[in-house]
């Protein structure tokens, strides 16, 4: 229990304060931002945690599972470099796979915040480089050495001096040096707003330190997560999933103990890491289980180190969810979506009123380099999402990203920023799961390509073999496709196009939720009406 007593009045005053410093770091990192995957599609995080960088606040738009890998880099930046190294203006940074987000484009960078003369605590950000370097993001790299530029924990400004050494090698070992730099600097402006808007919280409030405020916050939201884990039935649950894979499918599996106040995801089971770059590190794993089991268990609480202390997770080393070094990770994001699905379904055989069916997910993207007229190289990434499933109170949404939070990226941007033109985006009607409530509709991309010279393009695209299992009687969704030129292509491929050639990609919809029959006449009209059925 903390020293310090903060009534309920005055806690609500302070955490809604620390809320609006961490959105206005967000809103100020979206807005000096180079790329369209910060500006347009929101891939990132801001987060402030105390001085044992412990989570404490994180930004209203930060992706979900950044707040179970960040705070846990702030941590290995502190292993690294202990408070007593670290001095006013160092800013730390890393993208190490296994002590980051799980792939190299996410950058992590963390400031050390001064108060009075000591560390009071730390604001961290995280966000995905439109480039990295390596080969072009796709499925292919077999090991971390081929996905591009490795960054150890090391220190970009020391005492308020950048490291210029650095930053010229960053530069010199990307394809968007510009574009990767800018977004760099935009996170740093979002670290020094913290550190300016803390300070001024801090003196407003008469705070020396925030140890009492962290310590009431972080156990209340403990406090009230065990409470929402005891009213779940205690009990070991199973599901497996089965992915696309490579060539052939791939199983992930969870045994899901709840116990009391706790729960434990153990993914023994699930398939060997494998030498292509869809293998999930577990500092990923892991955040995604607490993401799945917060929302399924407590989805109101503040995100914060204390509504996920008491979920954990293990998974064998050496299998999919838990890979060793040197293995790849670039598109952890194929397997490492499917965990929250994972967990749901295993969570369905109990309280199935709060699960949603399972998700057009892995979101799908696409990744377009080469160079242009001039001779100049680029790199460019635009997210595409598919539908989300139906719960028991209403249909899944269509085309929306999730278990991440990230936005599709706007045709106008796609056509002004690369050589492609977008002859069609439309919802792909009847992709939805059929059930009680309809699973989210995908959509259907038809791009061309306008290049002059010829381009490589890859992609992330999941549930072609499989679709997004309905639940408690409702139907699966669409798989998705992919084609190039009119004809089926493999997504985990890189493939080469020239002037004229068309990608058409074919998101996957959500499954639904309860039984068909059960659905009523008025929902089933409205979808005839509004053009969402198959015709």
């Amino acid at each position: 229990m903390s020293d310090q007593a903060f009534d309920s009045a005055t806690l609500e005053v302070l955490w809604t304060r620390l809320v609006s410093i961490v959105d206005e770091a967000a809103a100020a990192l979206v807005r000096t931002s180079f790329s369209t995957v910060v500006r347009d599609s929101h891939d990132f995080s801001c987060v402030i945690t105390d001085a044992e960088g412990r989570s404490l606040v994180q930004a209203t738009d930060s992706i979900p599972s950044f707040i179970g890998t960040l705070p846990r880099t702030i941590r290995h930046f502190l292993d690294e470099y202990p408070a007593e190294t670290l001095e006013p203006g160092d800013v730390l940074i890393t993208n190490d796979i296994w002590m980051g987000t799980g792939h190299l484009p996410d950058i992590s960078v963390g400031k050390p915040l001064f108060y009075n003369g000591k560390i009071v605590g730390f604001a961290g950000s995280t966000a995905h480089a439109p480039d990295i370097g390596g080969k072009i993001r796709s499925p292919e790299p077999r090991e971390v050495f081929e996905e591009g530029f490795q960054i150890p924990i090391m220190k970009l400004i020391r005492a308020g001096e950048p490291d210029e050494t650095f930053l010229r090698l960053l530069r010199k070992n990307v394809r968007a040096p510009d574009e990767v730099v800018g977004d760099l600097w935009a996170q740093i402006t979002a670290l020094d707003l913290m550190d300016t808007r803390l300070d001024t919280f801090m003196k407003e409030y008469a705070l020396s330190t925030l140890d009492d405020l962290a310590t009431e916050i972080q156990t209340r939201s403990e406090r009230a997560m065990r409470a929402a884990i005891t009213a779940l039935p205690d009990g070991v649950y199973e599901n497996t999933i089965r992915t696309d894979g490579l060539t052939e499918p791939l199983d992930l599996k969870v045994t899901l103990t709840i116990d009391g106040d706790e729960v434990l995801a153990d993914f023994d089971g699930s398939a060997p890491q494998v030498d292509k770059a869809i293998n999930c590190a577990m500092c990923y794993t892991y955040a995604m289980t607490a993401y799945a089991v917060k929302c399924a268990a407590a989805p109101n609480l503040p995100n914060n180190d204390g509504s996920i202390r008491p979920i954990k997770a293990v998974a064998p080393e050496g299998c999919i969810l838990n890979p060793q070094f040197p293995a790849s990770g670039g598109s952890r994001a194929l397997i490492g979506h499917f965990v929250p699905s994972l967990i749901f379904g295993a969570l369905a055989k109990v309280i199935p009123e709060k699960i949603m069916a399972g998700a057009g997910s892995p979101l799908w993207c696409i990744n377009q380099s080469g160079v242009t007229e001039s001779g100049a190289p680029f790199a460019k990434l635009f997210f595409f999402n598919g539908g989300m499933g139906g719960t028991n109170q209403t249909d899944g949404q269509s085309c929306l990203s999730w278990p991440s939070n990230i936005s599709t990226t706007p045709i106008e941007v796609i056509e002004q920023l690369a050589p492609l033109r977008v002859h069609q985006r439309s919802l792909r009607p009847g992709s939805g799961g059929t059930g009680e409530y309809r699973g989210g509709l995908g959509q259907d991309v038809l791009f061309e390509s306008t290049s002059k010279t010829p381009t490589a393009v890859a992609f992330l695209a999941e549930r072609t073999r499989v679709g997004a299992p309905g639940i408690a009687g409702g139907q699966d969704g669409a798989t998705g496709e992919l084609q190039i030129n009119g004809e089926p292509v493999d997504p985990k491929q890189q493939h080469i196009v020239k002037t004229g050639d068309t990608i058409l990609m074919r998101t996957p919809g959500g499954g639904g939720y309860g039984t068909p029959d059960n659905r009523s006449d008025e929902a089933t009209e409205r979808d005839r009406v509004e053009g969402k059925l198959a015709g």
